[in-house]
Formats: C-alpha cells, sequence, structure tokens
C-alpha cells in the first residue's frame, strides 16, 4: 500500500429507529457489532437543517476520534453514502 493509499476501517451509520436518528461506528458493509454512539429526537432534527447538521457534525467527530485512537490516523470524510441494500429495510 502507498502512502496515499486510503482503507476504509469503520463508518459512521445514521439510522431512523422510531421517533430517533441513531448514530453508530459500524465496520464498513455491516452493522453486526456497531456501537451506538448517539440519539437524537427525529422531530427535532427534522424542524432544523441547522440541528440535523450539529448532529452529524458530533457524530463525525466521534467516529474520527475513535478512527483516530484504533490507527493513529485523523480520518478524512467522503461524501455520504448510503448503507448495504441489506441494511436498507426502511424505518425500525
Amino acid at each position: 500500500m502507498t502512502a496515499n493509499a486510503q482503507q476504509q476501517i469503520g463508518r459512521l451509520a445514521l439510522r431512523v429507529e422510531g421517533e430517533f436518528w441513531n448514530a453508530y461506528y459500524a465496520r464498513p458493509n455491516t452493522m453486526d457489532g456497531a456501537i451506538l454512539l448517539g440519539s437524537i429526537r427525529m422531530a427535532i432534527v427534522t424542524a432544523s437543517q441547522a440541528r440535523k447538521l450539529a448532529f452529524t457534525e458530533i457524530m463525525k467527530g466521534a467516529v474520527a476520534a475513535h478512527i483516530e485512537e484504533i490507527s493513529g490516523v485523523r480520518p478524512t470524510w467522503r461524501d455520504p453514502m448510503p448503507g448495504p441494500e441489506s441494511e436498507r429495510s426502511g424505518h425500525a
């Protein structure tokens, strides 16, 4: 692997579950063993794009810190991608 090569070792997974928007640290392509990082009521984030962005940024910071602890390298973020098809069943 070259010095510039990137490898995904984890991700931020955001899921609507009941009345909550839950944020998880998960391995690539699976929710098995995912760690719940935080939750916020959907009514709070649907009422305000600024609050939705603030929650997302806090959760991204938590994931970045966790990955940096594991690897010693602060991760970079790509554009959001949908979760694996097997995880997209709608609202839990």
